[in-house]
C-alpha cells in the first residue's frame, strides 16, 4: 500500500496527501440510545454511544487519561488528575474524578459553567482481534432532563449527543495518528456532514425511546444543525 495507513474508516489519500474519512462507516459504526443511568442525586436519564476501535484497550484507556495525549482529540486538560481529584477542560467541562480503574472503568462529574452536575461514565473492554469496545454513558437529574423536555423539546438531548459523537470520531482519528486541532476541526466540511448525520441518528434514538412527535423532533435536529452544521442562511 506504498506506505498507506489504513482504519477500518479512516484511510490516507496519497494522491491528496491528506486522510479521507468514510463519513457513513463512521456515523454507522456508532449505537446511539436513550436511557435511564442514576446519578448520584437519583434517577437519571442518559445518552449511551457504543463504538469499536482499532486499538488494545490499554491503548484506548490511554488515549482517555493521559493528558498529553487527551489535549491532542479532546481538549487541553488540567487539574489534580487522580481518584477524587479534579479536571478542567480547556474551553470545555470540568469536575471531579470519580472513579478510575484502569484499563476498564473511568467515571466523572461533568459541569459545564454554572449548569447542573452531570456525570460521564466511560466503559472499555476487549473486542476481539486486539480491538477495543467503548461505551460512554453521559447522565443527567431525571426531573431536570423531563422539565426542559416538557419545555422546549430534546433539542439539548440532539446537541449533546452530537457532541459526543463528534469527540469519540476525534478518538478514532487520533488513535490512526491523523493530526488536527480539535478546538477548529469542527469547522471542517466532513466534520459538518457527520454532525449532520449524527443529529438525524441521535433524533431517531430519541423518537425511539420517547414517542417524540415527527415534528417536535424535526425543531430538535434543527436545533442541533444550527449550532455544528450551520448553514448560510444560519450565518446570515
Amino acid at each position: 500500500m506504498s506506505g498507506a495507513r489504513t482504519g477500518r474508516r479512516t484511510t490516507f489519500d496519497e494522491e491528496r496527501g491528506r486522510y479521507v474519512i468514510d463519513i457513513a462507516s463512521q456515523v454507522n459504526a456508532t449505537h446511539r440510545e436513550i436511557g435511564d443511568l442514576p446519578v448520584a442525586t437519583g434517577e437519571g436519564r442518559s445518552l449511551l454511544l457504543r463504538r469499536g476501535y482499532d486499538a488494545p484497550v490499554e491503548d484506548v484507556w490511554n488515549a482517555c487519561t493521559d493528558p498529553g495525549r487527551i489535549g491532542r482529540w479532546l481538549a487541553p486538560i488540567e487539574g489534580d488528575l487522580r481518584l477524587g481529584g479534579t479536571y478542567r477542560l480547556r474551553n470545555n467541562a470540568g469536575g471531579e474524578i470519580l472513579h478510575c480503574e484502569g484499563p476498564r472503568l473511568l467515571k466523572v462529574t461533568w459541569c459545564l459553567g454554572e449548569g447542573m452536575d452531570t456525570e460521564v461514565e466511560v466503559r472499555l473492554a476487549p473486542d476481539g482481534d486486539g480491538s477495543a469496545l467503548l461505551e460512554l454513558e453521559h447522565a443527567s437529574p431525571a426531573e431536570i432532563v423531563d422539565e426542559l423536555v416538557r419545555t422546549y423539546g430534546p433539542g439539548g438531548t440532539v446537541g449533546i449527543g452530537c457532541g459526543w459523537d463528534l469527540a469519540l470520531l476525534g478518538l478514532d482519528l487520533f488513535l490512526h495518528d491523523v493530526e488536527f486541532d480539535p478546538a477548529t476541526w469542527g469547522t471542517r466540511s466532513e466534520a459538518k456532514e457527520f454532525a449532520t448525520r449524527s443529529c438525524h441518528a441521535w433524533g431517531a434514538a430519541i423518537q425511539a425511546a420517547w414517542g417524540t412527535s415527527d415534528e417536535d423532533l424535526a425543531v430538535a435536529v434543527a436545533f442541533g444543525l444550527h449550532h455544528y452544521a450551520p448553514s448560510e442562511d444560519d450565518n446570515g
